[in-house]
């Protein structure tokens, strides 16, 4: 047996692919129906993991590993921000997830959104 987060609370929708949602993005609302990528600072919806041309999957909730910049989160209880693209850092006007693993060499955080 081993430790799997998979699937947990996992809530996936398709939006309008706006401005820089890519693959394994944070994304945020940029206008109706439509997801942008989040930029440095800025609080995330999700997280998008498939786009084509015209629309982009954001998973809403359920558990993520993405990368991390600066300090490394804590396990626990941690407020995120978007680090630009598809990373993570710690901000004081972030978003509180719940962090279920921090891996230091790889700079890698799994948190559920």
């Amino acid at each position: 047996m081993k430790v799997s987060f998979e699937g947990l609370g996992e809530l996936v929708a398709s939006f309008i692919k706006g401005d820089g949602a890519e693959n394994g993005c944070l994304v945020k609302l940029s206008e109706n129906s439509t997801v942008a990528a989040a930029g440095d600072g800025e609080v995330f919806a999700g997280i998008c993991i498939h786009s084509d041309e015209v629309f982009a999957d954001v998973k809403l909730s359920g558990c993520v590993t993405c990368k991390y910049s600066g300090a490394a989160p804590a396990v626990g209880y941690a407020k995120l921000v978007s680090a630009g693209g598809g990373s993570v850092k710690t901000a004081a006007g972030g978003r509180e997830y719940l962090v279920l693993k921090v891996d230091t060499t790889a700079s890698t955080v799994s948190f559920v959104m």
